[in-house]
């Protein structure tokens, strides 16, 4: 019966230029794939968003999400939320969403974008497993205000693979503040989404721009491809 084994490393296809990472260094970050994002009801539909332009990014996360799940790399959740009583919430924040619902009034899946509620969860399609780790995070980037630092180097973690929406908010965001502190980010590119096409191309060209100022990108066949088993017989 043949044997499945995994490289220690692998090289992914990207832009600006292949990149070498190794595997035991490397963990999934998936951003905030939470279900007032994607689904009908929930906070991007309120504010006249098509959340059906978020949902192209699901198959290709699940896709690399199973390859890493194989390999046991670190993964971990993101969710954008916030306190019941809303006291991690700035004025500033709260304004959003007029003439609409905003952040904490009742909607078809509880409270908007506050923990614990329906609507703040991880849609099911990518639902984490008991032995992922999940990260609440009252801002749009994943380090702020966050024990994301400490987690990662916890876990000697220095590569990101990174995918989730929207892509010119909290993606960029994350990637940004990810380069600050020294990791390395691979931008899954259709593996992100955002609810205007315009500012999903913007934003995966500002991450690989100028050398990879931020970081780089790639599509999931790259990653996947990377990431592929040995098979010996």
């Amino acid at each position: 019966m043949a044997a499945t084994t995994f490289s220690a490393s692998g090289t992914i296809d990207a832009e600006p230029a292949p990149i070498a990472l190794d595997w035991v260094a490397t963990a999934l970050l998936i951003i905030d794939m939470q279900r007032d994002f994607l689904e009908p009801g929930g906070f991007g539909e309120t504010l006249g968003n098509d959340v059906s332009r978020l949902g192209r990014a699901v198959g290709p996360i699940a896709a690399v999400l199973a390859a890493a799940r194989a390999m046991g790399l670190l993964v971990v959740h993101t969710r954008e939320g916030h306190l019941p009583d809303l006291t991690d919430a700035p004025p500033a924040k709260l304004a959003r969403g007029a003439p609409s619902l905003r952040i904490g009034d009742p909607g078809p899946m509880g409270r908007i974008l506050i923990r614990g509620e329906p609507g703040h969860d991880i849609i099911p399609e990518l639902y984490p497993r008991d032995d992922e780790i999940v990260i609440d995070k009252p801002g749009k980037g994943a380090f702020f205000a966050t024990e994301l630092d400490d987690v990662l180097q916890k876990y000697g973690i220095e590569n990101l693979l990174v995918c989730g929406v929207t892509t010119e908010v909290c993606v960029n965001t994350t990637v940004r503040e990810a380069n600050d502190r020294g990791y390395r980010c691979v931008v899954i590119g259709d593996g992100c989404a955002s609810y205007f096409p315009d500012f999903h191309d913007a934003g995966l060209a500002m991450i690989k721009a100028q050398g990879g100022i931020f970081g780089w990108v790639a599509d999931s066949a790259a990653v996947l491809a990377a990431m592929a088993p040995i098979v010996d017989d």
